[in-house]
């Protein structure tokens, strides 16, 4: 991957630890959490209301974001060049064994699988399940997905919002622990993100789901298959069986009674689009603009297209 800009401290998630990131960006999944497997087909169903279908797209990160989901995006669009780019070496090994095109379709089939990085502003769609929430620097990121996307390409993507995790959240506080996750971002707070990225006509929604168990043990299991504490104020140290023993007792108050008893959890899921417009010059008495900006304000005058 490609340098990605960097946004100062005070400008990141408050509660996101880097250094807790960047080690879940690294971690060698066995298989996609099946809850992000979940919403990936959530959201590759609200593909059906985008009219246009990319020439070429961008998987982001799918060991993690979902190898089924994956799957259905490449059927969904057959003559589609397709990019994989992994957030780390360990998850780009897992993303080629798990997806890489046998050798006699890569030699005669110029769509075939690519795993590498596509040229800057040449891909239609960037596809980017469940891996916002877990950036230390999301501005940083969507400026480079941004910078992926031809003009009039779009942002697909989805991340958890701050009602995940919230009874859980409250069985912590209520021993007087430090919290079970970071503080996850308000829909409107990615929607302007989006703009001061310099993407155009976000449109921003979400959903909650609620996933029940039948006891503390599955819940906690799940827990850990999904994924991990990534505030900067985790308890730091081994926890012993006291604890353990306490949070189970705590968790029981999770069950509702007109779910037979089972433990309730929340996740809230944000689900955003948006579109790379047409670069704008600022006008000042000195201006500056990126090569391949100027190459593509170019090209649409010389088809007689009028910038906006």
């Amino acid at each position: 991957m490609g340098p990605m800009s960097t946004t100062s401290r005070a400008e990141r998630p408050p509660t996101l630890d880097p250094v807790a990131c960047a080690r879940w960006a690294a971690w060698p999944h066995a298989a996609s959490p099946w809850l992000n497997e979940e919403i990936g087909r959530r959201m590759e169903d609200r593909l059906q209301w985008i009219r246009s279908s990319p020439a070429s797209w961008v998987d982001w990160a799918p060991v993690s974001g979902g190898l089924q989901t994956h799957a259905k995006l490449r059927a969904r669009y057959p003559q589609a060049s397709c990019y994989v780019v992994e957030t780390s070496s360990t998850r780009q090994h897992l993303a080629r064994m798990a997806l890489q095109d046998p050798w006699w379709k890569r030699w005669i089939d110029s769509k075939a699988l690519m795993f590498a990085d596509p040229q800057a502003s040449a891909a239609e769609m960037v596809w980017a399940n469940m891996a916002l929430h877990t950036s230390d620097d999301p501005q940083a990121l969507l400026q480079q997905w941004l910078g992926l996307l031809a003009v009039d390409g779009f942002l697909m993507f989805s991340c958890l919002g701050p009602d995940t995790l919230r009874e859980l959240s409250a069985v912590f506080q209520t021993q007087g622990w430090t919290p079970p996750c970071h503080a996850f971002t308000d829909m409107h707070d990615w929607g302007d993100m989006l703009i001061q990225a310099g993407f155009a006509e976000p449109v921003m929604d979400m959903e909650r789901i609620t996933l029940t168990y039948a006891d503390a043990d599955a819940l906690l299991a799940d827990c850990r298959l999904l994924g991990r504490n990534l505030h900067r104020e985790r308890f730091a140290a081994m926890r012993g069986k006291q604890w353990l023993a306490k949070l189970k007792a705590g968790l029981l108050d999770l069950a509702k009674s007109d779910a037979q008893g089972r433990l309730s959890l929340t996740v809230e899921v944000i689900y955003g689009h948006a579109l790379k417009p047409l670069p704008r010059l600022k006008v000042q008495s000195e201006s500056s603009m990126s090569l391949s900006d100027m190459r593509t304000l170019l090209s649409v005058q010389t088809r007689g297209n009028r910038p906006v």
